[in-house]
């Protein structure tokens, strides 16, 4: 057109989109851990039949104690029948949330299943004994092997004297453990007329290795802090 220069066409600038603030990772997003924080998935540990195995089972938050006389009854019949299919428990203590037990396997998968097999058998008690029905046990059961015989006594110390951790109990027997009916205390225990509710040990560091690291066990020891089992 007439009266109108032409000139090099011009590109208009938009303005900068604005940045997003939707959609990828934010702080504090996502679902919030709910009580105890679970174990990691981890490589489970290597079971050797030679070895026994610490296991720890804990219950989930808003049960009764553990140790109440009716629960304890419940669970320790369910402790002497878990010794079956070549799989022992051969010791054992109820503490109000948790029970940690000492048990061996002939084989590998034994041992597996037998813990495995505890852990429902424990959770069926618990729940016969309250009249409820839903989930018992709180999170994957804990196994430690113990390979020395330092570590057998030392996991032995801590399974069966474990009351004095949590309930700063005297140097005495626990009566909600296999302690009674253990032999190898320094002074022997009180008799009792229950029959016990494990099996005797296979495997020669429960039997007799265990006591290469100290002796014969004393009511006046205290449990060390256990190391951090693998969750399986």
């Amino acid at each position: 057109m007439r009266g109108i220069k032409s000139g090099p066409a011009r590109q208009m600038r938009l303005p900068l989109a604005a940045a997003r603030t939707w959609g990828g990772a934010r702080k504090g997003a996502g679902r919030k851990p709910r009580g105890r924080p679970s174990m990691p998935h981890v490589t489970r540990p290597k079971i050797d039949p030679r070895h026994p195995v610490q296991v720890t089972i804990r219950a989930r938050p808003g049960l009764p104690s553990l140790r109440s006389p009716r629960l304890f009854s419940a669970l320790r019949r369910a402790i002497a029948r878990a010794s079956v299919d070549r799989f022992r428990v051969v010791h054992f203590s109820i503490q109000q949330d948790h029970g940690h037990f000492i048990v061996e396997g002939d084989e590998p998968r034994r041992a597996r299943g037998g813990m495995h097999g505890l852990a429902i058998r424990l959770a069926l008690a618990v729940n016969r004994a309250l009249g409820r029905r839903g989930k018992v046990v709180g999170e994957r059961y804990h196994a430690r092997p113990l390979t020395t015989p330092r570590q057998t006594r030392t996991s032995m110390v801590y399974v069966l004297l474990n009351f004095r951790k949590h309930l700063r109990a005297p140097a005495c027997i626990d009566p909600r453990s296999s302690g009674p009916h253990f032999s190898g205390w320094q002074r022997g225990p009180e008799p009792t007329d229950l029959p016990p509710a494990t099996a005797l040990p296979s495997t020669w560091m429960a039997r007799a290795g265990w006591r290469r690291a100290g002796g014969p066990l004393r009511v006046e020891e205290r449990p060390a802090a256990s190391p951090r089992p693998h969750p399986t």
